[in-house]
């Protein structure tokens, strides 16, 4: 079984694509007869200059505060989340109750391994798997078009510190 696997600190390798981020968000929102502003401008450069998960909550935390320089109000990262998602930017997804965005215009299928006791989320990518996914949707009479996966478990650190705080407490 090969699988590829990234984190957030090796990410997986990205897919050529023909415009940047900024020019297909500016094609995206000429096609909706709206305009370019210098908030989603900013925005553009904010999510797609790191590779992250990240949630609206952490975006804003990470913006200018009010009356500083490409200060951006809340109601504006929402609103132009969704429209990074509308326009293929992003992918959204709930994990825990809260919505997560990730990059999607120029990153590769994959699926995520999610760690309930630290909430680290590991991108990886099974050739297997999606041969699987493909199989199921066929022999079920389904074209598979797209899917997501995330696998609820214990990473490796959490599940050696949990045998380390269990081996302490037996000692006593």
């Amino acid at each position: 079984m090969s699988v590829v696997v990234a984190t957030d600190e090796r990410p997986l390798a990205s897919v050529d694509v023909a415009l940047t981020p900024q020019q297909r968000f500016e094609e995206y929102l000429q096609s909706r007869g709206l305009r370019q502003t210098e908030q989603r401008r900013f925005l553009v450069e904010q999510v797609f200059t790191r590779h992250e998960h990240f949630d609206a909550d952490a975006l804003i935390e990470n913006l200018p505060r009010k009356g500083h320089k490409d200060y951006v109000s809340q109601a504006t990262v929402y609103r132009t989340l969704k429209e990074f998602v509308d326009a293929g930017l992003l992918n959204c997804f709930q994990l825990d109750g809260r919505s997560v965005y990730e990059h999607d215009y120029g990153y590769p299928q994959h699926d995520h391994l999610y760690c309930t006791h630290c909430r680290k989320l590991i991108e990886f990518q099974s050739e297997t798997l999606s041969d699987l996914i493909v199989k199921v949707g066929d022999e079920n009479g389904f074209r598979v078009t797209d899917h997501r996966l995330i696998i609820n478990g214990v990473c490796s650190d959490c599940v050696k510190l949990r045998r380390r705080k269990k081996r302490k407490q037996d000692l006593v």
